[in-house]
């Protein structure tokens, strides 16, 4: 088995389509949903224990939570859908009944708070015995992103690539079947190790496109999953389309990145972009020599550097080296968990008033301007948020570099919302 799966990593990590490589390698969202997802959490377990998590999926903290998870394309498509609350079925059961909702808090925290595999498998045998519907396994994807080296995600593609693979007949719905199964994902992965990764969302897309018909086990394939060929291609043609799409978004995204540098540069300031975008490059000009290339000290905890780091754009006084303005660019990611790091870097420094920006296309203003009037954004005192949309700044960009002393220049072309009048 080790040996056939190490001729079918090799395959997969060469497939440009494959998850691996627009997901789990290159996707920004992968690595800027971790703190936002540990942040909601928090929020869904604070407004549990303070009763105002409210009585439907619409509007609550844990709706928040999967956004973050569903946004990340392909490979966690449809994972809110358990939660959606259905009243017929009463499921899941966590809105109307308080017992149960309590249960679903303590569970969280619990697994919040573990650090260790046996803790977390602990609390997930302790929560299947209270058989609450609809807190089945799906929970997974959020342990996913809390503790990534030790709960892989979980869902009905990753469950049939993992059933032809192992040649097993494994179901989604069962706690006990996802511990059996994430038993011999993790002993696999340590044999396969230095192939993939010890975060298991690497052999989890493996399992994932294996499932969906996306790369081939063996010429019996097709039979073992019992895809037909017509509903194949439609799969495949799909994720192409998905794949041509994203390229069109990070190319955007990219651009409004190098026209940010560039008037944050004609201001006099020296630019920092996200870290992980360090050495893209659009018309074959590489933002890493136009960009510095780490963060002036902030002396700030370390989880808070690593999410700064991750800001899109950061523009840095070169007299004192402080933040002077930043800007988190929207063109498909979760425009919360956008302000969420905007607000976690301006609370984080020194005691001063900050106006950081959202950048985003037309289509998402409405989107943009419902977030910014959330009651949680109202009281903030060290930030304040403003959004320039795409049109505008592809218009202004010369003028602003021309007739621009300072950030405030932005001021321009920058909107806010009623709650700032």
């Amino acid at each position: 088995m080790t040996t056939n799966l190490t001729e079918l990593i090799k395959r997969y990590k060469k497939d440009q389509e494959s998850v691996y490589n627009t997901w789990f390698i290159y996707d920004e969202t992968r690595m800027k949903a971790f703190r936002s997802i540990r942040r909601g959490v928090i929020d869904i377990i604070a407004s549990i224990k303070y009763g105002s998590f409210g009585n439907d999926f619409r509007g609550s903290p844990l709706e928040f939570v999967l956004s973050c998870i569903t946004e990340q394309k392909q490979v966690f498509e449809g994972a809110a859908h358990p939660f959606y609350w259905k009243p017929k079925l009463r499921i899941p059961d966590i809105y109307e009944n308080e017992e149960n909702k309590r249960i679903f808090g303590q569970f969280l925290e619990a697994c919040l708070s573990a650090n260790n595999a046996d803790k977390l498998v602990k609390e997930i045998i302790k929560l299947d015995g209270y058989k609450i519907k609809g807190l089945g396994p799906a929970v997974a994807n959020i342990l996913y992103f809390l503790h990534p080296t030790l709960m892989p995600p979980f869902n009905t593609a990753m469950v049939n690539g993992y059933n032809v693979i192992f040649d097993d007949k494994k179901k989604l719905g069962s706690w006990q079947q996802y511990l059996e199964i994430r038993e011999v994902i993790i002993q696999t992965n340590e044999k396969l190790q230095p192939m993939l990764s010890k975060d298991l969302g690497a052999i989890s897309s493996l399992l994932f496109d294996v499932g969906i018909g996306k790369i081939a086990l063996d010429k019996n394939w097709e039979k073992a999953l019992n895809l037909e060929k017509d509903k194949l291609e439609k799969t495949l043609k799909k994720r192409h389309q998905e794949v041509q799409q994203e390229i069109l978004e990070e190319n955007e995204h990219l651009k409004v990145q190098f026209l940010l540098t560039e008037i944050g540069r004609n201001l006099g300031y020296d630019v920092f972009v996200a870290i992980n975008d360090h050495s893209k490059a659009l018309d074959g000009k590489s933002l890493e020599f136009v960009t510095l290339p780490e963060l002036p000290p902030l002396n700030l905890p370390q989880d808070i550097v690593k999410t700064v780091s991750l800001i899109d754009v950061i523009w840095i006084r070169k007299d004192n080296r402080k933040i002077e303005c930043a800007f988190e660019i929207e063109k498909s990611t979760s425009i919360y968990s956008g302000i969420l790091r905007l607000v976690d870097l301006a609370s984080s420094l020194e005691n001063l008033h900050y106006n950081f920006f959202l950048v985003a296309p037309n289509s998402r203003e409405k989107e943009i301007i419902a977030q910014l009037k959330r009651p949680s954004f109202k009281a903030i005192d060290c930030v304040t948020l403003r959004y320039i949309l795409f049109s505008d700044l592809y218009e202004h960009c010369n003028g602003l570099c021309k007739f621009g002393e300072d950030y405030k220049i932005l001021l321009k072309i920058a909107k806010g919302t009623d709650c700032y009048c």
